[in-house]
This record gives structure tokens, sequence and C-alpha cells, in this order.
């Protein structure tokens, strides 16, 4: 790799704004907050979704259109699924 053109890999770590949760990464964002995470001091990134609170990974989905695509593209186009 090229010397001096990458920056700089750290520890961080992320608080999902909506629940709270916090995780440690590496990361090469940074962040003038700070935050005391199981005894070190990191710095903290604040998200607004992690895992802990999107609803694929929370099973708290909320489907829009009981029917799937290809009924609303045949009921768009006046095609019938019935015969």
């Amino acid at each position: 790799m090229k010397q001096g053109i990458h920056p700089d890999y750290q520890k961080v770590v992320f608080m999902d704004s909506a629940t709270g949760a916090k995780f440690l990464a590496g990361s090469t964002l940074t962040s003038d907050e700070t935050v005391d995470y199981e005894g070190e001091t990191y710095p903290l990134v604040r998200v607004e979704v992690s895992s802990d609170s999107h609803p694929f990974y929370t099973g708290k989905q909320k489907f829009a259109a009981a029917d799937g695509r290809i009924e609303r593209f045949n009921k768009k186009y006046g095609l019938s699924s019935k015969k």
C-alpha cells in the first residue's frame, strides 16, 4: 500500500440513537465525543439505525402492500390471473 494516503484506523464505539445500544468496531471515522466502554475510552459515533433497531433484524417489518409485484402489474395493465 502507498504510505501516507490512507486514514488512520482505530477502534470506535457506535451508538444507536433510537435504542441506545453500543458496539465497538474498527473504523476510520473520528468524533469529538468520547465514551467509556468496557473500561477504555473510545471516540463515540452516533448512528440512526443499526441492527438493534432496524426492522429487518428486529422482526417488526411493515408490509406496504399485501399483494405482490406480479399482481400489481397485472392489475395495472388489465391482465387477470383467473381464466
